[in-house]
């Protein structure tokens, strides 16, 4: 069976600068494929190209058989675009956002009440959908961006970067959201930078960075392509600062990256137990009292390492 999406040696360029590089991949129906790479990688880019947003500097992409570039508009009635921006009106409210953009879609009347009903309900805002978008927290309003998207019940929904700047609470909300409409058939195309959300959605992963795909596969065929490498996960309290043992840390033998964040510092290195003492040692001669120690098998953030000698949010 073709895939829902195909994509064929796309590139985009701005003058001289190439954001994409003669990217290629498929999505399968059904899927939650992720493009996970740094801020700046091409992956806006990529999606703006397959929204038929921008046009392609060359190569082209498919949508249920539709070219982006010869047929945009059969694209469009196939895709659902969350883009990274919010695109929503802050003195309307949640429904007269979704009534709004529905109407764009070609909805009305009845069919079109029923569907912001729907949609309210799918993004768990049926109870405050009558006040203002402006008083809404981030994450409610990216959870109304999510909403405009779906309005068409399209075959496959684009979604970029819809986590950025939210708490974890919403977060959380918003990848329990893409997982459940995975379940009732939904085909996603997801882009971040958060290895963890790549991880916990993703039946494929593509990585990208400076505009070219390096690696394409499930998790456990991209940690099979690169070797072995564990991350060593060491938490503390929120009042301690761990700036004094990063360097200590990251002279360690066999350590290849130390990333902050979260209240917790996460140590990649061929073997986690091998340093685990000195580790552990390192912290709380700076200062820190270490609340919990987590060994993690090999993971997609290794794995962006190993391909390109840096780390994922550098």
């Amino acid at each position: 069976m073709p895939a829902l999406l195909e994509v064929e040696h796309l590139v985009k360029k701005f003058g001289d600068f190439a954001a994409v590089k003669g990217v290629s991949f498929a999505v399968q129906e059904g899927e939650i494929f992720s493009l996970l790479g740094p801020n700046g990688a091409g992956k806006t880019t990529t999606i703006s190209m397959l929204s038929t947003l921008y046009e392609p500097t060359s190569g082209d992409a498919r949508v249920g058989g539709h070219s982006v570039t010869g047929e945009p508009m059969a694209v469009r009635q196939l895709i659902g675009v969350v883009p990274q921006e919010l695109a929503l009106y802050d003195d309307l409210t949640a429904r007269e956002n979704l009534v709004f953009w529905g109407q764009m879609y070609g909805l009305s009347g009845e069919a079109l009440k029923k569907r912001v009903a729907e949609v309210l309900d799918l993004i768990g805002l049926s109870d405050r959908a009558n006040q203002r978008v402006k008083t809404y927290s981030g994450g409610m309003k990216r959870r109304v961006n999510i909403g405009v998207g779906l309005l068409h019940k399209p075959h496959l929904l684009f979604m970029d970067e819809p986590t950025v700047g939210i708490d974890p609470q919403s977060r959380r909300a918003i990848l329990e959201s893409v997982k459940e409409l995975n379940r009732a058939g939904m085909t996603v195309l997801y882009t971040t930078h958060y290895m963890e959300e790549a991880q916990e959605l993703s039946d494929r992963v593509g990585i990208i960075d400076h505009g070219e795909l390096i690696a394409i596969g499930t998790q456990a065929e991209l940690t099979r392509q690169v070797g072995q490498m564990d991350s060593l996960v060491l938490s503390f309290g929120e009042d301690q600062d761990a700036a004094g043992c990063l360097d200590p840390i990251r002279a360690l033998p066999g350590v290849q990256h130390v990333d902050l964040a979260d209240h917790q510092l996460t140590i990649l290195a061929p073997s986690a137990e091998a340093i685990l003492a000195e580790a552990v040692t390192c912290a709380n001669a700076g200062g820190l009292k270490i609340r919990a120690v987590e060994i993690q098998e090999p993971n997609l953030e290794a794995v962006f390492l190993s391909l390109t000698g840096r780390a994922l949010r550098d």
